[in-house]
Protein backbone atom coordinates (compact mmCIF):
# COMPACT_ATOMS: atom_id res chain seq x y z
CA UNK A 1 0.00 0.00 0.00
CA UNK A 2 1.39 3.05 -1.17
CA UNK A 3 1.59 6.09 1.62
CA UNK A 4 -0.77 8.28 -0.57
CA UNK A 5 -3.20 5.82 -0.68
CA UNK A 6 -3.12 5.32 3.39
CA UNK A 7 -3.68 9.22 3.79
CA UNK A 8 -6.58 8.72 1.41
CA UNK A 9 -7.96 5.93 3.32
CA UNK A 10 -7.75 7.37 7.01
CA UNK A 11 -9.01 10.79 5.88
CA UNK A 12 -11.70 9.20 4.22
CA UNK A 13 -11.93 7.39 7.30
CA UNK A 14 -12.33 10.64 9.39
CA UNK A 15 -14.38 12.66 7.00
CA UNK A 16 -16.78 9.66 6.00
CA UNK A 17 -17.51 11.32 3.07
CA UNK A 18 -15.91 11.23 -0.69
CA UNK A 19 -16.36 14.92 -1.63
CA UNK A 20 -14.84 15.86 1.61
CA UNK A 21 -11.92 13.64 1.42
CA UNK A 22 -10.95 14.78 -2.07
CA UNK A 23 -11.38 18.31 -1.11
CA UNK A 24 -9.32 18.14 1.79
CA UNK A 25 -6.32 16.23 -0.02
CA UNK A 26 -6.73 18.61 -3.24
CA UNK A 27 -7.44 15.31 -5.24
CA UNK A 28 -10.64 14.37 -7.30
CA UNK A 29 -13.35 12.43 -6.13
CA UNK A 30 -12.38 9.53 -8.43
CA UNK A 31 -8.80 9.32 -7.17
CA UNK A 32 -10.76 8.67 -3.58
CA UNK A 33 -12.48 6.08 -4.81
CA UNK A 34 -10.17 4.64 -7.32
CA UNK A 35 -8.39 4.18 -4.41
CA UNK A 36 -10.43 2.67 -1.69
CA UNK A 37 -11.57 0.25 -4.22
CA UNK A 38 -7.43 -1.47 -4.70
CA UNK A 39 -7.18 -1.22 -1.02
CA UNK A 40 -10.60 -3.53 -0.93
CA UNK A 41 -9.44 -5.70 -3.45
CA UNK A 42 -5.43 -6.12 -2.54
CA UNK A 43 -6.78 -6.48 1.52
CA UNK A 44 -9.71 -9.00 -0.07
CA UNK A 45 -12.84 -7.64 1.69
CA UNK A 46 -14.78 -4.44 2.46
CA UNK A 47 -13.58 -1.55 4.57
CA UNK A 48 -16.30 0.79 4.27
CA UNK A 49 -20.26 0.57 3.89
CA UNK A 50 -21.49 2.73 1.45
CA UNK A 51 -25.05 4.02 0.98
CA UNK A 52 -26.57 7.20 -1.02
CA UNK A 53 -27.12 9.13 2.03
CA UNK A 54 -23.64 7.76 3.86
CA UNK A 55 -20.66 6.27 4.52
CA UNK A 56 -19.28 4.34 7.36
CA UNK A 57 -16.27 1.89 8.36
CA UNK A 58 -16.65 -1.49 8.06
CA UNK A 59 -15.17 -3.63 11.47
CA UNK A 60 -12.44 -4.81 8.96
CA UNK A 61 -11.94 -1.14 8.44
CA UNK A 62 -12.09 0.01 11.85
CA UNK A 63 -9.18 -2.54 12.58
CA UNK A 64 -7.15 -1.23 9.99
CA UNK A 65 -8.08 2.34 10.86
CA UNK A 66 -6.78 1.85 14.35
CA UNK A 67 -3.34 -0.29 13.24
CA UNK A 68 -2.54 2.51 10.49
CA UNK A 69 -3.26 5.58 12.38
CA UNK A 70 -0.52 5.94 14.91
CA UNK A 71 2.07 4.49 12.29
CA UNK A 72 1.13 6.83 9.58
CA UNK A 73 1.89 9.58 12.07
CA UNK A 74 5.40 8.23 12.67
CA UNK A 75 6.40 7.74 9.47
CA UNK A 76 5.29 11.62 8.68
CA UNK A 77 7.30 12.94 11.79
CA UNK A 78 9.82 11.20 10.91
CA UNK A 79 10.09 12.07 6.81
CA UNK A 80 9.80 16.17 9.06
CA UNK A 81 12.59 15.04 11.45
CA UNK A 82 14.45 13.84 8.53
CA UNK A 83 13.90 17.00 6.25
CA UNK A 84 14.60 19.41 8.39
CA UNK A 85 17.96 18.26 9.74
CA UNK A 86 18.85 18.30 5.96
CA UNK A 87 18.05 21.95 5.95
CA UNK A 88 20.11 22.38 9.24
CA UNK A 89 17.39 23.26 11.72
CA UNK A 90 17.31 20.90 14.37
CA UNK A 91 19.76 19.38 16.30
CA UNK A 92 23.07 20.72 18.95
CA UNK A 93 25.63 22.90 17.05
CA UNK A 94 28.92 24.06 18.86
CA UNK A 95 30.48 27.91 18.32
CA UNK A 96 33.96 28.21 19.81
CA UNK A 97 35.31 31.70 20.14
CA UNK A 98 38.32 33.08 21.96
CA UNK A 99 38.14 34.36 25.36
CA UNK A 100 34.89 36.93 25.35
CA UNK A 101 34.53 37.15 21.33
CA UNK A 102 31.35 35.52 20.50
CA UNK A 103 30.16 39.14 20.96
CA UNK A 104 32.14 39.84 17.52
CA UNK A 105 29.73 36.93 15.70
CA UNK A 106 26.16 38.22 18.12
CA UNK A 107 24.82 39.36 14.36
CA UNK A 108 25.44 35.58 13.07
CA UNK A 109 24.53 34.37 15.98
CA UNK A 110 21.10 35.59 16.46
CA UNK A 111 20.71 35.50 12.55
CA UNK A 112 21.19 31.61 13.06
CA UNK A 113 19.14 31.30 15.54
CA UNK A 114 16.14 33.17 13.95
CA UNK A 115 16.65 31.06 10.75
CA UNK A 116 16.97 27.55 12.90
CA UNK A 117 14.83 28.15 15.86
CA UNK A 118 14.93 24.30 16.94
CA UNK A 119 18.75 23.93 16.85
CA UNK A 120 19.97 24.25 20.18
CA UNK A 121 23.45 26.49 20.02
CA UNK A 122 26.11 26.17 22.49
CA UNK A 123 28.97 28.06 23.49
CA UNK A 124 32.41 27.04 24.30
CA UNK A 125 35.50 29.12 25.08
CA UNK A 126 38.53 28.33 23.02
CA UNK A 127 42.18 28.79 24.76
CA UNK A 128 44.44 31.20 22.22
CA UNK A 129 47.20 28.86 23.59
CA UNK A 130 45.32 25.78 21.76
CA UNK A 131 43.21 27.42 18.97
CA UNK A 132 42.89 23.83 16.59
CA UNK A 133 42.43 20.99 19.25
CA UNK A 134 38.43 21.47 20.15
CA UNK A 135 38.04 21.68 16.43
CA UNK A 136 39.80 18.33 16.14
CA UNK A 137 38.17 16.45 19.29
CA UNK A 138 34.77 17.54 17.98
CA UNK A 139 34.28 19.58 21.41
CA UNK A 140 33.70 22.43 18.91
CA UNK A 141 31.58 22.06 15.62
CA UNK A 142 32.71 25.46 14.27
CA UNK A 143 35.05 28.13 16.01
CA UNK A 144 35.99 31.67 15.23
CA UNK A 145 39.81 32.16 15.52
CA UNK A 146 42.49 33.96 14.88
CA UNK A 147 44.24 34.19 11.15
CA UNK A 148 46.16 32.89 9.52
CA UNK A 149 45.02 29.17 9.68
CA UNK A 150 46.83 27.06 7.75
CA UNK A 151 45.94 23.36 8.66
CA UNK A 152 45.21 20.83 5.82
CA UNK A 153 42.38 19.26 7.62
CA UNK A 154 40.84 22.03 8.74
CA UNK A 155 38.66 24.66 6.31
CA UNK A 156 38.71 28.81 6.35
CA UNK A 157 35.67 30.41 6.35
CA UNK A 158 34.39 34.00 6.01
CA UNK A 159 36.49 36.78 7.55
CA UNK A 160 34.41 38.15 9.88
CA UNK A 161 35.94 41.36 11.56
CA UNK A 162 39.29 42.75 12.26
CA UNK A 163 40.50 44.38 15.10
CA UNK A 164 43.04 47.23 16.03
CA UNK A 165 46.37 45.73 18.46
CA UNK A 166 47.29 47.82 22.03
CA UNK A 167 50.36 46.95 23.76
CA UNK A 168 49.24 45.92 27.17
CA UNK A 169 52.06 46.89 29.75
CA UNK A 170 52.09 47.46 33.94
CA UNK A 171 50.91 50.90 35.29
CA UNK A 172 53.84 51.56 36.82
CA UNK A 173 56.07 50.59 33.16
CA UNK A 174 58.33 53.17 31.56
CA UNK A 175 56.13 53.26 28.79
CA UNK A 176 52.95 54.00 30.36
CA UNK A 177 53.29 57.59 30.48
CA UNK A 178 53.17 57.34 26.69
CA UNK A 179 50.18 57.67 24.50
CA UNK A 180 51.53 55.08 22.04
CA UNK A 181 53.83 53.03 21.02
CA UNK A 182 55.48 51.55 17.69
CA UNK A 183 56.43 48.06 16.95
CA UNK A 184 60.20 49.18 17.58
CA UNK A 185 59.69 49.55 21.14
CA UNK A 186 59.56 45.83 21.65
CA UNK A 187 63.00 45.09 20.77
CA UNK A 188 63.80 46.79 24.24
CA UNK A 189 60.86 44.41 26.16
CA UNK A 190 59.91 40.96 27.28
CA UNK A 191 56.69 39.40 25.94
CA UNK A 192 55.20 37.00 27.11
CA UNK A 193 54.69 33.21 25.84
CA UNK A 194 51.90 30.52 25.03
CA UNK A 195 51.78 27.69 27.08
CA UNK A 196 50.09 25.50 24.54
CA UNK A 197 50.53 24.05 21.00
CA UNK A 198 49.71 27.20 19.36
CA UNK A 199 51.65 26.86 16.07
CA UNK A 200 54.56 29.59 15.77
CA UNK A 201 53.34 31.09 12.32
CA UNK A 202 49.92 31.81 13.83
CA UNK A 203 51.33 33.76 17.10
CA UNK A 204 54.51 35.28 14.98
CA UNK A 205 51.40 37.05 13.38
CA UNK A 206 50.50 38.42 16.58
CA UNK A 207 53.37 38.45 18.29
CA UNK A 208 56.60 38.78 15.99
CA UNK A 209 59.65 37.51 17.06
CA UNK A 210 61.89 40.82 15.45
CA UNK A 211 61.51 44.41 15.14
CA UNK A 212 60.86 45.68 11.67
CA UNK A 213 64.42 46.71 12.04
CA UNK A 214 65.32 42.85 12.68
CA UNK A 215 66.10 43.89 16.44
CA UNK A 216 64.73 39.93 18.44
CA UNK A 217 62.05 39.88 20.21
CA UNK A 218 62.74 37.99 23.35
CA UNK A 219 60.07 35.73 24.86
CA UNK A 220 59.55 35.73 28.89
CA UNK A 221 56.99 34.03 30.75
CA UNK A 222 54.59 31.45 29.55
CA UNK A 223 50.97 31.80 29.72
CA UNK A 224 47.42 29.92 28.81
CA UNK A 225 44.86 32.13 29.65
CA UNK A 226 43.88 36.01 29.29
CA UNK A 227 44.43 36.33 32.67
CA UNK A 228 47.47 34.83 33.13
CA UNK A 229 48.77 37.18 30.56
CA UNK A 230 47.56 40.43 32.27
CA UNK A 231 48.46 39.08 35.99
CA UNK A 232 51.91 38.22 34.36
CA UNK A 233 51.73 41.99 32.73
CA UNK A 234 50.81 43.74 36.13
CA UNK A 235 54.38 42.74 37.66
CA UNK A 236 56.23 44.57 34.81
CA UNK A 237 58.37 41.89 34.09
CA UNK A 238 56.75 41.40 30.71
CA UNK A 239 54.00 43.35 28.18
CA UNK A 240 52.13 42.06 25.04
CA UNK A 241 50.30 43.14 22.04
CA UNK A 242 46.84 42.15 22.52
CA UNK A 243 43.61 42.89 20.46
CA UNK A 244 41.61 46.07 21.42
CA UNK A 245 38.46 44.20 22.11
CA UNK A 246 39.63 42.13 24.60
CA UNK A 247 41.88 45.48 26.21
CA UNK A 248 38.19 47.23 26.31
CA UNK A 249 37.15 44.34 27.90
CA UNK A 250 39.67 44.01 30.75
CA UNK A 251 40.41 47.36 32.67
CA UNK A 252 42.67 46.49 35.04
CA UNK A 253 44.03 49.35 37.56
CA UNK A 254 47.76 47.39 37.22
CA UNK A 255 48.02 47.34 33.74
CA UNK A 256 47.40 49.86 30.83
CA UNK A 257 46.86 49.64 26.82
CA UNK A 258 48.61 51.38 24.02
CA UNK A 259 47.70 51.72 20.72
CA UNK A 260 50.51 49.91 18.68
CA UNK A 261 50.49 52.31 15.58
CA UNK A 262 51.97 50.10 13.10
CA UNK A 263 50.72 46.97 13.81
CA UNK A 264 48.75 44.75 11.61
CA UNK A 265 45.42 44.30 11.94
CA UNK A 266 44.60 41.22 13.92
CA UNK A 267 42.06 38.97 11.47
CA UNK A 268 39.42 36.62 12.48
CA UNK A 269 37.66 34.21 10.51
CA UNK A 270 35.39 30.84 10.79
CA UNK A 271 37.08 27.76 11.04
CA UNK A 272 35.84 24.16 10.82
CA UNK A 273 37.09 20.54 10.27
CA UNK A 274 36.69 19.66 6.60
CA UNK A 275 35.54 15.72 7.79
CA UNK A 276 32.93 17.59 10.00
CA UNK A 277 31.45 19.89 7.78
CA UNK A 278 27.78 19.05 8.32
CA UNK A 279 24.22 20.48 7.15
CA UNK A 280 24.59 23.09 10.54
CA UNK A 281 27.81 24.12 10.08
CA UNK A 282 27.31 25.41 6.66
CA UNK A 283 23.60 26.71 7.72
CA UNK A 284 25.86 29.09 10.56
CA UNK A 285 28.62 29.96 7.77
CA UNK A 286 25.30 31.57 5.92
CA UNK A 287 23.57 32.93 8.39
CA UNK A 288 27.58 34.25 8.96
CA UNK A 289 28.30 35.44 5.80
CA UNK A 290 24.28 37.30 5.77
CA UNK A 291 24.81 38.86 9.06
CA UNK A 292 28.06 40.48 8.35
CA UNK A 293 28.14 40.90 4.70
CA UNK A 294 30.56 38.99 3.80
CA UNK A 295 31.38 37.93 0.08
Amino acid sequence: MELRDIEIFLTLAEELHFGRTAERLRVSQARVSQSIKQQERRIGGGLFERTSRNVRLTPLGERLRDRLGAGYGEILAGIDEAAAAARGQVGTLTVGTMDTYHHGIAPALDLFQQRHPQCELRMREILPVDPFSALRAGRVDIGLLWLPVREPDLVVGPELYTEKTVLAVAADHPLAARTEVELEDLGDLQVVGLDGPVPDYVFEAHTPSVTPSGRPIRRGVPVSTVEEALTAIGTGTVVSPIGAYTAASRRRYDVVFLPITDAPLMRYALVWRAAGETSLVRAFVQAAEDAHGTV
